[in-house]
C-alpha cells in the first residue's frame, strides 16, 4: 500500500493538544496544584475543566490518519487486517510499556512517605496483565498512570476501524456507488456513538463511546481529498452528525472534535507557504507533536514524583510549588524525548512488510 501525503501541521497541532493535557493533569493531581490554587483558582480551574478536552483532538486526528492508512477513498486498502492489528498493538505497547514500568516503580519509590490518593496502590498480577493487553478499563481495574485509558481506546477504535472496513470489503460490489459500503458503515456507527453511545457513560470504556470523534476524522480525510458534488457531501454529512448529536444533548467534547475536523479540512486546502501552514510548521511544535505519544505516556510518574518531592519539602510554599509545576512539566518534556528517541522511533517489534505501520496518535 502507497503512503499517504502526511498533511503538513498535523503533527504541531497533536504537541500543542500534548501541551493540554499534561497540565491538565497538573492541575487535576495534587498537591502542587492544590496550594497555587488559592493565588490562581481561575487558571487551575481552566486546566482541570477544559484543558482535557484537547484528548479530542487526538481522536479526531487519529480518526484523519486511520482514513489516510486503512482506506483513503472509503474501500480497505490492506488485505491481512490480523497484521495490520498486530502491527498497531506492537507499536502502541512498545512505549506503553516502558513508562508503565516507570509509573510503577515510582509509585513503589513514593509510597510509604507520600500519603495521597493520585498514588497508584500496589499492582497484582491480573491487574499487570489487564493493563499489557490494554483491558484494564473493560476488566475494572485500577489504572496504573493516568492516560493509560486512552492507549485501550486508541487501539479498540483502530481495530474497529479495521474490522469495519475488512467486512465491507469482502461485501462490497463491483457496482459503482456514491458511497462505500465501508465509509456506509463508519457513518451508522457515528451516528450511534454521537446520539446514544457518547451520552451513556456505562460505555466510556469502549470504542464506541468516543468513535463519533474518531468518524470525524475520517470524514474530514475523505472530505479534504474529495472534490466538487463528493466534498459538498462529506463536509454536510459532518455537519449534520454535530448538529444532530449537539440538538440532541450539547456537550462541549463534541464543539472541540467538530471544530477540529474542520480545522483539519481548511488545513489541508491551504498553499503550502499559507501562514498558518508555516506557524505550524516550526521546528519545535513539529518536533513536540512527533513525540507527544512519548510525552503523553511518561508525564504521569514524572509529574507524581515532581509532586511528592515538592510536597515533602515545602508543602506551603507558593512560589516553589508554582515553579514546581513548571519543573515537573519541563522534566515531562524532557523525559518523553528520551522515551521517544530510546524506545518509540526504534525499530518496530515486528519487521517491515508490505503494510505502512499508522501513525500513532
Amino acid at each position: 500500500m502507497t503512503t499517504p501525503q502526511r498533511l503538513p501541521g498535523i503533527d504541531a497541532l497533536k504537541g500543542l493538544a500534548c501541551v493540554l493535557i499534561v497540565w491538565h493533569h497538573l492541575a487535576f493531581y495534587g498537591p502542587m496544584s492544590d496550594v497555587v490554587y488559592a493565588s490562581a483558582p481561575g487558571l487551575v480551574n481552566w486546566l482541570y475543566d477544559y484543558a482535557r478536552m484537547a484528548v479530542q483532538l487526538f481522536l479526531v486526528v487519529g480518526g484523519f490518519l486511520a482514513a489516510a492508512s486503512l482506506a483513503p477513498q472509503g474501500v480497505a486498502v490492506f488485505e491481512a487486517p490480523g497484521h495490520l492489528v498486530l502491527r498497531r498493538y506492537a507499536r502502541l505497547v512498545k512505549p506503553y510499556l516502558v513508562a508503565l514500568a516507570v509509573s510503577v516503580l515510582v509509585a513503589a519509590l513514593v509510597r510509604p512517605w507520600f500519603d495521597h490518593s493520585s498514588v497508584p496502590a500496589a499492582p497484582g498480577v491480573l491487574q499487570l496483565l489487564a493493563h499489557v493487553l490494554l483491558l484494564q478499563d473493560v476488566l475494572g481495574q485500577e489504572a496504573l498512570s493516568a492516560g493509560v485509558w486512552y492507549v485501550a481506546i486508541d487501539f479498540q477504535l483502530y481495530v474497529l476501524a479495521v474490522l469495519v472496513f475488512a467486512a465491507a470489503k469482502e461485501r462490497q460490489s463491483n457496482t459503482p456507488k456514491a458511497v462505500s459500503m465501508g465509509a456506509a458503515a463508519v457513518l451508522l456507527l457515528a451516528l450511534l456513538s454521537l446520539l446514544v453511545f457518547n451520552r451513556r457513560l456505562s460505555f466510556d470504556v469502549t470504542a464506541l463511546y468516543f468513535f463519533g470523534s474518531y468518524a470525524l476524522g475520517m470524514l474530514a480525510f475523505w472530505a479534504s481529498r474529495a472534490v466538487g458534488a463528493r466534498r459538498v457531501f462529506w463536509l454536510a454529512a459532518m455537519a449534520v452528525l454535530g448538529a444532530l448529536a449537539l440538538a440532541l444533548d450539547f456537550r462541549g467534547r463534541l464543539v472541540v472534535a467538530l471544530v477540529t475536523a474542520f480545522g483539519l479540512v481548511w488545513l489541508a486546502g491551504l498553499q503550502p507557504d499559507a501562514r498558518p501552514l508555516q506557524w505550524l510548521q516550526q521546528r519545535r511544535l513539529v518536533q513536540l507533536g512527533k513525540m507527544s505519544y512519548s510525552v503523553f505516556l511518561i508525564h504521569f510518574p514524572v509529574c507524581l514524583l515532581v509532586n511528592a518531592l515538592i510536597s515533602h519539602f515545602w508543602p506551603t510554599q507558593l512560589a516553589t510549588n508554582a515553579l514546581g509545576m513548571l519543573l515537573a512539566f519541563a522534566l515531562s518534556l524532557l523525559a518523553g524525548r528520551v522515551l521517544y528517541l530510546r524506545v518509540e522511533s526504534a525499530p518496530a517489534l515486528f519487521a517491515p512488510g508490505r503494510f505502512r505501520q499508522p501513525s500513532s496518535p
